[in-house]
């Protein structure tokens, strides 16, 4: 917990929003710490009062190599270490996404530059953030923003690509320490009797996987061990390896715990205050209530078996490799039949590779095998050689996990897209060509990579009824999920970053072109989407807005191509404002 003086608190906020006194906020906007009606010392000094010392102010990352008090050596570790997410994770108001953290302060300083200060500031990133430790000290929060007009965000780790966890001038909200998990085995309500896990806000996948594991449990998570188990993703919707097996982060939900924007500690689940409930599972994130913990589905433990396989792209020729991706997309019609058979598979110039297979339940590796003969029979008809092709059988879901994703390595210097692909598509032999073609013309760019996500999350695969949460119709009818992935440099300039944005929404618009009436995933998406209601809400969007005016009527929480997203923008000023 860090504490502040406060005086010195707002003098550096305001030097750090902007060099100039911008003019007064209208109404219809939140303040920034330039505006005559930002809250005086007096006002925040009340705050960190009222929340035991854990208002922190805001900080660039970067701000160790500039000024009189530059650290050498921490700036080099920070720029070796820039475009992963570890210097990220446990930072109040600093974000992973280079695009949204508009490049204003980086450790690419010239040295000549360093004690310029002005090249160091918050931008985009928030004011001040609660170490929230408890319903009280979120609702505290809420209430000053509400009251005072400030902008509010709330951030767990950072993970996020669209910008809904920052907030120029803002108040954030950081449950990264909200780290309790408790095993329950016996769970019981109207809806579900078994086994459940209470998640705390700033609980890991990496922190999660194991202690469940310890219980004999497993539970459905991401395939990054740094995401919150209890944030975007998983009210966004939430895939991951074990999503065939049990269906959606979404569906797997039982009930949260949240304070809602009037300041009421509230319990949402299907029998209580169920339209909260239903928007928050799956609805998106950060657009209803700050969620402090969540009760989720557990799953008894047992082997898993899985597989990994990798082709280089030069065996066979360009023609054999493009003959391989289509056929692998129509044999996931049939692997989809398996259940809990779930895939990852990663496209790019250099290889086809099958980073993991999952099978739940399967002891023997020739369940495995059996699942992916076709695949093994085209490869030979194609005379390509894997470089790579094991399969194993694990003891536990953790082990499987460990075996297969635990060595990969995630950066954050990457603009991404996303489009769920229907079966309908992959069955007419008319149409998956063309989705083959905008693949290859994707893959032509020399720093982007395509990755197939293979799970059957149908209601019927899982007995969920529809409409039984907000998760996007699309993700039931699809038979997998493409993001689009563009790698961008360290030290990339904002024309740059901004063109990778702009051609990834092209590529975005081409596979929407292939898919009317389909849509994407909200977690994985450009920010420049005018789709959005129909790609990532489909026909939830009219009741989702009507929950955001029943709970939330006056915005004090907004999601970047969230309900209602398009009734406020950011101004060229800084300013938050209702449009």
């Amino acid at each position: 917990m860090v504490s502040c003086k406060l005086a010195v608190l707002a003098a550096w906020a305001s030097s750090a929003v902007a060099a100039t006194t911008t003019r007064h906020a209208q109404p219809a906007c939140r303040v920034l710490p330039t505006d005559p009606d930002w809250p005086s010392v007096r006002e925040w000094d009340a705050l960190n009062a009222t929340v035991g010392g854990r208002l922190i102010r805001g900080l660039p990352v970067a701000h160790v190599c500039y000024g009189p008090q530059a650290d050498a050596k921490a700036c080099s570790e920070l720029r070796d270490s820039w475009r992963l997410f570890d210097p990220f994770l446990d930072q109040p108001v600093n974000v992973m996404s280079e695009y949204f953290a508009n490049k204003t302060c980086t450790p690419f300083v010239p040295p000549a530059d360093a004690n310029d200060t002005r090249l160091c500031q918050l931008g985009n990133m928030a004011s001040y953030a609660i170490n929230v430790s408890d319903w009280r000290t979120a609702a505290a929060g809420v209430r000053f923003a509400r009251d005072k007009n400030v902008r509010l965000v709330v951030k767990n780790t950072g993970h996020d690509l669209l910008g809904g966890s920052q907030g120029r001038g803002a108040l954030a909200l950081w449950t990264h320490h909200l780290k309790d998990v408790d095993i329950l085995e016996q769970y019981s309500s109207e809806h579900y009797t078994g086994p459940a896990v209470k998640i705390g806000a700033g609980v890991l996948f990496q922190d999660l996987y194991p202690l469940a594991g310890a219980a004999g449990l497993r539970v459905v998570g991401g395939s990054c061990p740094t995401i919150g188990a209890n944030g975007g993703w998983r009210q966004g919707g939430g895939h991951g390896p074990l999503g065939s097996a049990y269906g959606l982060g979404a569906d797997n939900t039982l009930e949260f715990e949240v304070v809602t924007t009037d300041g009421r500690h509230l319990t949402a689940s299907p029998g209580e205050n169920p339209d909260l409930y239903w928007a928050l599972s799956g609805g998106g994130a950060g657009n209803w209530a700050v969620v402090l913990s969540a009760i989720v589905k557990a799953h008894r433990d047992g082997p898993v078996t899985g597989s990994r396989l990798t082709v280089e792209n030069k065996d066979g020729g360009e023609e054999a490799y493009w003959t391989l991706v289509e056929e692998w997309m129509r044999h996931l019609l049939v692997l989809e039949t398996i259940p809990g058979f779930a895939s990852e598979v990663l496209l790019s110039r250099q290889s086809f590779s099958l980073v993991i297979a999952t099978l739940p339940g399967a002891d023997d590796v020739a369940d495995m095998t059996g699942a992916l003969a076709p695949l093994y029979d085209t490869l030979v008809r194609l005379k390509m050689t894997p470089v790579v092709n094991e399969t194993k059988v694990q003891s536990s879901f953790l082990d499987h996990y460990r075996e297969y994703l635990s060595g990969v390595v995630y950066t954050r210097n990457v603009t991404m897209g996303s489009r769920l692909i229907p079966r309908s598509l992959v069955r007419d032999p008319s149409r998956l060509p063309n989705l083959t073609a905008t693949l290859r013309d994707v893959l032509a760019h020399s720093n982007a990579s395509v990755i197939l996500l293979g799970y059957n999350v149908s209601n019927r695969a899982h007995g969920i009824p529809p409409g039984f949460n907000a998760v996007t119709p699309a993700w039931r009818d699809s038979l997998f999920l493409i993001q689009l992935v563009l790698a961008g440099g360290d030290n990339d300039d904002w024309a740059k970053m901004s063109q990778d944005m702009s051609t990834v929404s092209e590529w975005q618009d081409r596979l929407r072109q292939l898919t009317p009436g389909g849509g994407g995933y909200i977690n994985e998406a450009t920010i420049d989407n005018s789709h959005f209601k129909q790609d990532y809400f489909g026909g939830t969007y009219r009741r989702l807005r009507a929950i955001k005016a029943r709970y939330d009527p006056g915005f004090v929480l907004y999601s970047p191509l969230g309900v209602g997203s398009d009734e406020y923008a950011q101004r060229s000023d800084g300013h938050f404002c209702k449009v």
